[in-house]
């Protein structure tokens, strides 16, 4: 057994390599070790993140017996990284999730947008879900109706080219930025404040200086992420942002079908998610609970940023064991 990372001493990792849906997917597990019939939480993450993102929740939900399996997505981490751009479609990466799911599913930021087209793709394997930051938006996830707007043509109307996501479309251009020499400063800047309300209309330059880290997060916590894509680079995670536009295409045939799973959704204020023109009336007006019928409510986490899994850590893992619990 091999314990990673000193925020994640006090949890009992294991750590192993499977073969799913034709590459190695690294996974990290915690709780019962042989799956003799605890319930199982599958957690995805999201960008610039690993299986450590939910080091909190899987010490927290083992310990009130669940088995929990959190693996590093197609091309992070130890998890195979193919090379062509294609193969981090929609398609490619709900297969991968397909092949290690049990019981339930929790997903943060891409983790998320993963969870909710599994949801569409296969209810049949999905229990219950709990997503954060990143809520089922049909516009951004499936081409429909008459004058349809494709994923990056909306994000450069909104925020224009500098956006990040309209910037990472290109290969090549980002990986300037988003360097393995780059990587301890990048995640440095991004966990810190990036992908909150203040810095949802740009992504500057990290800085030259390093800014105090929050209370929630630890130098040991930056440099796990960081040796990781030293290591590997974050052309792998990028490539999720390439198939907006195709997983935009093929999601097409799902144009009006519902996320008919049990779901709560839980957002932090501050996350930039939750800042999109138009997206706190599509939550709380009834927009989102049209498209996700089996919504059983919106948790609002005042004061929390975009990754509100390792923010708010404990609110953020009673919130999905009292959600799941119902379902166990």
């Amino acid at each position: 057994m091999e314990k990673e990372g000193a925020a994640a001493a006090a949890i009992l990792i294991r750590h192993r390599t499977v073969e799913a849906n034709g590459i190695s997917m690294h996974v990290a597990e915690a709780g019962d070790a042989e799956g003799g019939g605890s319930p199982a939480v599958v957690f995805l993450h999201g960008f610039p993140e690993l299986w450590y993102s939910w080091r909190h929740q899987m010490e927290h939900l083992a310990a009130r017996g669940y088995r929990c399996v959190a693996p590093d997505l197609r091309g992070y981490g130890r998890t195979a990284a193919p090379p062509d751009v294609a193969s981090y479609s929609a398609f490619h990466v709900v297969g991968d999730v397909v092949a290690l799911l049990d019981v339930f599913v929790v997903g943060h930021d891409w983790g998320a947008i993963i969870a909710w087209y599994l949801c569409l793709f296969r209810p049949d394997r999905v229990t219950a879900l709990v997503n954060t930051s990143v809520a089922f938006m049909r516009h951004i996830f499936i081409r429909s109706g008459d004058d349809p707007v494709k994923t990056t043509d909306f994000f450069n109307r909104i925020y224009g080219p500098t956006y990040y996501i309209c910037r990472f479309q290109e290969p090549g251009v980002a990986e300037k930025e988003f360097s393995p020499a780059n990587a301890r400063r990048v995640m440095r800047q991004i966990l810190c404040n990036r992908f909150t309300s203040r810095g949802a209309n740009s992504q500057p330059e990290p800085p030259a200086a390093e800014e105090a880290l929050p209370a929630w997060l630890t130098e040991a916590d930056v440099d796990h992420f960081a040796s990781e894509f030293e290591r590997t680079g974050f052309t792998g995670a990028i490539n999720y942002y390439r198939n907006m536009d195709r997983n935009w295409e093929l999601a097409a045939a799902w144009a009006d079908a519902k996320v008919r799973v049990p779901t709560r959704f839980i957002v932090g204020d501050g996350d930039l998610t939750y800042h999109y023109p138009g997206i706190q009336d599509y939550i709380h007006k009834g927009g989102f609970k049209a498209d996700v019928p089996m919504l059983e409510d919106v948790v609002v986490l005042p004061g929390a940023g975009h990754f509100v899994q390792q923010e708010r850590a404990d609110e953020v893992s009673n919130h999905i064991v009292d959600f799941i619990s119902k379902f166990s």
